[in-house]
């Protein structure tokens, strides 16, 4: 671990300073825009649009890294998480060269039932991303644009007005809003039609999909596994979808990247597709060009932090998108350790399957980011 291991990261936040949709939206649609209000040490309550949600917060360990912090000391004082002029300094630390940047709060904007506020909303904060956040560091900084989803019409306006603006890529949560057309339906066509002809990558975060839930599906014995175990299902029915609907078929040109979710389930998705699409043809629409086991490998990029079983789904079962990401600040990320976290997934990996997990897969969604420093 003497040579600093440069990685590109799939997926890292920022976590919205207090008041924040104030500074770009009037204050009455502002007022609505989620929000975290902390209870107690154990909890805190999510406001999105007149609507309340409380949820447990993670109990900190206490035990002790090498140099004497615990996890809650590592998380709270990443001080780029919110600070984006600090930022830089983290990553630089870290040895993340260019990132794809999530929101936190902004990830429940999913329950925002009025269309209006939507779509003035996500078009405020696309300009506060394209200035504030990829204005800070273009060749580094990939920040994922909202989507009004309440409207596809006004998806497909806000994917031509962020391209229009320098973006890249934008957000898509695991499931639609309620009411919404699914995925998998040709309502959406209008936007997979938009997304690849403007170039953008399709972000798809998981345990995005709250519609109303805080993602606590189970308690009891083993709650807590359980419950974040369920998360990472999400992206992967999403991926399904896509595929199995035709849209990717339809759009060879668009790229969808699953973030957090691991990699190893892409083989394994793969074959279980195929499968169907082979004993079950009779039942099959529509028909597509390739097999859909083609179609995943190619076209759906996977991003991971901590999975010992990764860098097999390259290695070992020739799935070439898989991407490393960080998860920057998040608990379930490397911040404080992501050297250690590098080197012990890839010291043993080759080197050019380990570039294309840490660098190349990136650059082949966002070819604009500029290579990072050798080591």
């Amino acid at each position: 671990m003497s040579e600093k291991m440069w990685s590109n990261s799939g997926d890292s936040h920022f976590i919205e300073k207090p008041g924040l949709w104030h500074d770009f939206l009037p204050k009455a649609m502002a007022d609505r825009m989620p929000r975290s209000e902390r209870v107690n040490d154990d909890e805190e309550i999510i406001h999105v649009d007149g609507k309340t949600f409380t949820r447990a917060l993670p109990k900190l360990s206490k035990k002790k890294d090498a140099q004497g912090r615990t996890i809650g000391d590592l998380v709270m004082a990443a001080p780029g998480a919110r600070d984006l002029d600090l930022r830089m300094k983290d990553l630089d630390d870290e040895g993340i060269w260019a990132e794809i940047v999530f929101s936190s709060l902004g990830l429940w904007e999913n329950l925002i039932e009025d269309r209006e506020l939507i779509r003035a909303a996500a078009r405020a904060e696309n300009e506060y991303k394209a200035t504030e956040i990829k204005g800070l560091a273009p060749d580094r900084l990939v920040p994922v644009a909202t989507l009004p989803l309440l409207s596809v019409a006004d998806a497909v306006a806000e994917v031509e007005h962020a391209a229009s603006i320098g973006l890249h890529c934008i957000g898509l949560p695991t499931g639609v809003p309620d009411g919404v057309a699914d995925y998998h339906r040709d309502d959406w066509e209008p936007l997979w039609a938009a997304a690849e002809a403007t170039g953008m990558v399709l972000a798809i975060h998981i345990g995005s999909d709250n519609n109303g839930k805080d993602n606590v599906v189970y308690t009891g014995p083993g709650g807590a596994v359980l419950n974040y175990v369920e998360t990472t299902y999400g992206g992967q029915k999403a991926a399904t979808k896509l595929v199995a609907s035709g849209a990717l078929d339809r759009h060879p040109d668009l790229k969808v990247l699953v973030a957090e979710g691991g990699a190893t389930w892409v083989p394994q998705l793969a074959d279980r597709m195929d499968e169907a699409y082979r004993q079950h043809g009779m039942f099959v629409r529509p028909t597509l060009s390739r097999l859909p086991s083609e179609i995943l490998f190619d076209q759906v990029y996977a991003s991971f932090q901590h999975d010992r079983s990764a860098p097999a789904a390259l290695t070992a079962m020739d799935y070439q998108n898989v991407m490393w990401g960080s998860d920057y600040p998040h608990l379930e990320g490397t911040y404080g350790h992501s050297q250690k976290t590098l080197h012990e997934l890839f010291d043993d990996v080759a080197a050019e399957p380990s570039h294309r997990m840490r660098i190349g897969a990136f650059k082949e969604l966002f070819p604009h980011v500029s290579d990072p420093p050798a080591a």
